[in-house]
């Protein structure tokens, strides 16, 4: 028992210890930007030795990719919130984009998933986090709407990439300052115009 006790206490401590030096490495990656931002301050940020961090993370840029990939889990998390399967295909992709565009306001997520995230990581690695992630949710949203015939069917992992690629563009833009309703209504026309039309009724037969 005291054994176990003994285990648990050491990795809560191991978990605490992470989560101090991912949350003080966010703070200064936003502030700072990555580049400026050296591992002492880290360190002294999070109250812990150099040690300590590099027992957890081989250097700045793994704890770095860990910040992102936490931030890019958020991100997610925050959509499938707002689109539970309760909600009709269409409906869900439309709250999943409302509630994508803000959580990308939150202060330095543009910053840290759209920026640095893509010049420090690499555009492959970067990938690789969005689809576990964001584009994971976003894709799933549209083999929803396909499979229920409100959307066209189309190759989905090309529409997942244009579709988030639209999507990020928006919250870039807004970040800079651009309307937020004006990206928005686009972004809306998007997922509308993916719509089937509806078939036509035929015309009535001409008398004579």
């Amino acid at each position: 028992m005291q054994q176990e006790s003994a285990r648990r206490s050491n990795r809560d401590r191991t978990e605490a210890t992470r989560a101090d030096l991912i949350a003080a490495a966010r703070k200064l990656f936003i502030e700072k930007s990555y580049a400026e931002t050296g591992t002492p301050e880290i360190v002294a940020a999070a109250g812990v030795t150099r040690g300590a961090l590099y027992h957890h993370f081989a250097d700045k840029q793994a704890l770095f990719a860990a910040v992102v990939e936490q931030e890019a889990a958020a991100v997610a998390e925050e959509i499938e919130r707002a689109s539970p399967p309760s909600l009709f295909a269409r409906d869900a992709l439309v709250a999943g984009s409302d509630a994508y565009l803000a959580a990308m306001r939150m202060p330095g997520r543009t910053r840290l998933l759209l920026l640095d995230g893509p010049a420090v990581l690499g555009r492959a690695a970067m990938d690789e986090i969005d689809n576990r992630h964001g584009n994971r949710s976003l894709r799933e949203g549209l083999v929803a709407a396909m499979r229920s015939h409100s959307m066209t069917k189309l190759p989905v992992e090309a529409l997942t990439a244009l579709l988030a690629a639209a999507f990020d563009r928006a919250a870039l833009a807004i970040e800079a300052g651009a309307s937020a309703e004006d990206y928005r209504t686009v972004l809306m026309a998007l997922i509308d115009g993916l719509t089937p039309a509806p078939p036509q009724a035929p015309h009535p037969a001409r008398t004579r």
